[in-house]
């Protein structure tokens, strides 16, 4: 079973749009997995912004991949490397630490990571 960046069982990024290199929801990897797709983070317009200059469009429809487009809120697996470089830019996203693979630790520290954290059950007014 995978795990996270706890080391407990990783749980699902999204299922929609459906995230993870393998399409199954999961930020999980294997050897064909060259990117290592192991961070869940919620997109912004600023890195779909960074992503498209970057030479990753995350925002255009690929209807002949069966690729809709991401906006902000989505959820989705990004490559390890990519949130790195957006971290060292100033321009990472938030992360949901539950959603991302044990993996990304080999990059990233979890101290870092968990300043990124993503918490879902915001305190309302």
């Amino acid at each position: 079973m995978d795990k996270n960046v706890f080391g407990e069982p990783l749980i699902s990024c999204s299922t929609h749009p459906l995230t993870g290199f393998y399409r199954d929801g999961c930020c999980h990897s294997g050897e064909d997995d060259t990117g290592k797709h192991t961070v869940c983070v919620v997109m912004t317009a600023d890195f779909l912004d960074y992503s498209r200059k970057a030479g990753n469009d995350l925002s255009t429809p690929r209807p002949e991949f069966g690729f809709a487009g991401l906006k902000p809120g989505d959820r989705w697996c990004v490559c390890a490397l990519r949130w790195f470089q957006a971290w060292q830019d100033g321009m990472a996203p938030q992360v949901v630490l539950e959603a991302t693979h044990e993996k990304t630790l080999a990059l990233v520290s979890l101290n870092e990571l968990v300043k990124y954290a993503w918490i879902e059950n915001k305190i309302k007014d």
